[in-house]
């Protein structure tokens, strides 16, 4: 039944149906199929390619009636072979719009009678593919001005871009469009065979536009240490966001607002070095607003994805795992500026909600969880006033008025919890309650979850629980991060040591990208500094050596997303732009950075000027568009410390903790740090952290050696001293 019923399709050779029917049979007697269109109730009448591919984004398609391929040479084979062209729809498993475009139109039997039989149809999961992402997210860019998830671009076989966008209803006068999708699918169809020179003319123009964008600084020229921008690149940069800052809400004056929109870990180094209290002020009260609102997940823990209003009330209600993991460390390092308990409170919960619900049973993270269940965005989340009288009894009402519950709702006739007044006193006395909802809501039809390991974002995630185990003095969080990390570069390594991008249904695949080793090698070192294993700073000295060798713009500086041994797309990008996520550029100098001043190798330290001077320009003239890469800037431009805290060999962590506490309590974030017992355990860890060599407890006390640039300040065996060498701070210059 297979080979012949997927409509408008020739039928599929006999082989591949055989394998389709195989896959679909190895699903089990369990497997509900995700699509409007079944048999008896539970037999899907339509199964494609996609039903063999490890992506739970792929796999979400595997039963709509159009013919999908996955990214690959068959596709655009048989493109050429057919003289079609090709649509391309690019999204991820847990996108709310992607999920409309299939049931409006993917779904449609009508439209993919036409998709089967007037294109070859390709699917990919942005999250396994950022660089096919990026290619055809520039092509979008250039045509449209903006871009996002559903991404449809329509390609010639030579993998070329001639038009593109992102969703499209699906008829015309649906949702208010004068154009739906069916109609530009009829329209572009003819024009491809009709009109071939308007075709090639769009298909040059894409295609350049696309180069000369993703390609944009391979051009820039490196240049000696004179071309890397000065601190003024930071403070022009903070003082563009003063004037965009929404003094009411936090954040930007924009809906809808994203986390990263505001760059907080960037202005509180801008404020620990300027002491400009406004810098500061932005930061905290974006922080707290966020964790008050109802893009909080105030019963579960954990952020959602963004805020469709202006003051962070009603989320987008996807869970992102590298949100979460951004968001620890910048909770941690504004709990060190201020010493806030509602911030440490914020990067527990958060952590929790990672270790309950995200993490898979080796250890590695699961990337996402959806905006929808039911059929419904955000159902799984929202209460009725009814419901909380009904789940707290007496407790209802103070509950109700301090999450603010009413008869009438906020969000389409049901509340999002949110804190308009955020006291510590009333959120303690509320556990219980909290706790009570949280086992109702369990027992709700949960949303769909991503259970793909992303390497790059479990760097995120490692980095996170280190950072935050060390600040708050919580080892389970430490510990979790040396499972993650372990499952990594266990599990997820290529036979030469390179980092692969994902792990789904037991195995690793798919070369990785710059950000998975950036990320990790991030990790490794945020883990050592955590726990002082000399193992995890040995594996990010490896991993950013393998970097090097295989993403490195020998010749310009900075790095590719792409590996030289990759497939070759159409242009092979240089990331210079920090979204969501940090990209891998930023990261990546800041580690050269890092592992410059842990090894004493100034050839680390070469590479990260080298490709700061690159983006000069980027730097300077749009430093909004890279805040990540201001934060490497800042250690540059910094006298970073290298603080070695060593003790007696069989001390106790009761003897180590007043001198460990002190960096906890302490904002120092351009430095590096390793501690060890004296004698066989220093010389060891010496070998990596060459800082180490030399280091000895004074007079059998736990001691703290603060250093810049191997010149030391006197030994320290007390709070106060250690206290005050840490945090003298050098003013940005002038």
């Amino acid at each position: 039944m297979i080979a012949s019923l997927l409509p408008g399709a020739p039928p599929l050779p006999e082989a591949l149906a055989d394998k389709l029917r195989a896959a679909l049979a190895a699903k089990g007697a369990g497997y509900v199929p995700r699509t409007h269109h079944l048999i008896d109730g539970k037999t899907p009448k339509y199964t494609n390619r996609l039903v063999l591919e490890p992506s739970p984004y792929l796999l979400q398609h595997a039963h709509n009636p159009v013919n999908w391929y996955a990214w690959g040479d068959e596709a655009f084979a048989d493109a050429r072979r057919m003289g079609r062209p090709v649509f391309l729809s690019i999204g991820y498993s847990t996108c709310h719009w992607c999920h409309v475009m299939e049931g409006e139109s993917f779904e449609d039997e009508e439209i993919a009678a036409f998709m089967n039989a007037h294109y070859i149809c390709i699917k990919v999961d942005r999250e396994e593919r950022p660089d096919v992402d990026a290619v055809y997210m520039s092509a979008v860019q250039s045509l449209t001005g903006s871009g996002g998830w559903p991404m449809s671009v329509w390609l010639t076989p030579d993998r070329e871009p001639f038009f593109g966008g992102t969703y499209f209803p699906p008829r015309d006068g649906v949702r208010g469009s004068r154009h739906g999708f069916l109609s530009l699918l009829r329209d572009l169809a003819a024009t491809y065979k009709d009109d071939a020179v308007r075709v090639k003319r769009a298909t040059a123009s894409l295609t350049d536009a696309v180069k000369k964008h993703m390609e944009a600084h391979a051009d820039g020229g490196a240049g000696p240490a004179s071309l890397v921008p000065g601190a003024s690149a930071i403070a022009s940069t903070v003082t563009y966001f003063k004037r965009a800052f929404d003094p009411v809400h936090g954040g930007l004056q924009r809906a809808p607002k994203f986390p990263s929109n505001l760059p907080v870990r960037l202005l509180l180094r801008y404020h620990r070095r300027s002491g400009d209290a406004e810098a500061l002020r932005m930061a905290t009260m974006t922080l707290e607003k966020m964790a008050g609102g109802g893009m909080y997940d105030q019963i579960g823990g954990g952020f959602h994805r963004y805020s469709t209003d202006a003051r962070w009330l009603q989320p987008h209600f996807e869970k992102m795992l590298y949100d979460n993991a951004l968001l620890v460390v910048a909770y941690a390092e504004a709990h060190q500026v201020t010493l806030r308990a509602d911030f440490a409170r914020v990067v527990r919960e958060i952590c929790d909600y990672l270790l309950r619900e995200m993490t898979a049973p080796d250890g590695g993270f699961y990337s996402a969880t959806d905006a929808d269940s039911e059929g419904e965005e955000g159902k799984f989340f929202v209460w009725s006033l009814d419901e909380v009288k009904r789940v707290l009894g007496a407790d209802a009402d103070a509950f109700a008025a301090y999450y603010d519950i009413t008869a009438g709702g906020n969000f389409e006739g049901h509340n999002i919890a949110n804190v308009k007044a955020p006291d510590d006193k009333q959120h303690a006395a509320l556990a219980d309650a909290r706790r009570k909802l949280y086992q109702v809501r369990a027992k709700r039809i949960p949303p769909l979850r991503d259970d793909k390991i992303l390497a790059a974002w479990n760097g995120l995630a490692i980095s996170a629980l280190a950072v935050a185990g060390r600040v708050l003095a919580e080892p389970r969080y430490v510990e979790a991060a040396v499972r993650a990390a372990d499952f990594v570069l266990q599990k997820m390594r290529a036979p030469d040591g390179r980092i692969l991008r994902s792990f789904t249904d037991g195995r690793a695949q798919a070369q990785g990208f710059l950000e998975d080793h950036a990320f990790m090698a991030a990790g490794l070192i945020d883990l050592y500094e955590a726990g002082f294993d000399p193992r995890f700073l040995t594996e990010a000295v490896a991993i950013s050596e393998s970097l090097e060798k295989h993403f490195a713009d020998g010749e310009r500086g900075g790095w590719f997303m792409s590996a030289s041994d990759a497939e070759k797309l159409i242009a092979r990008e240089k990331p210079s732009y920090d979204g969501a996520e940090p990209s891998g550029t930023s990261v990546a100098i800041l580690n050269a950075l890092r592992l410059g001043s842990f090894t004493s190798d100034d050839r680390f330290r070469q590479i990260a000027e080298k490709a700061l001077s690159s983006l000069h320009d980027v730097l300077t003239l749009r430093g909004v568009a890279m805040t990540e890469a201001l934060l490497a800037l800042d250690f540059f431009t910094d006298a970073p410390r290298e603080v070695a805290v060593v003790w007696p060999a069989g001390s106790s962590a009761t003897d180590r903790e007043p001198m460990l506490s002190v960096l906890r309590k302490t904002f120092v974030p351009n430095r590096v740090l390793a501690a060890t017992a004296d004698g066989a355990a220093l010389t060891a860890a010496a070998r990596i952290a060459g800082f180490l060599a030399g280091k000895v407890p004074q007079q059998g006390q736990v001691t703290a050696y603060v250093c810049e640039r191997g010149l030391c300040e006197l030994p320290a065996t007390g709070q106060e001293t250690f206290t005050s060498q840490l945090g003298r701070v050098k003013p940005y210059a002038h």
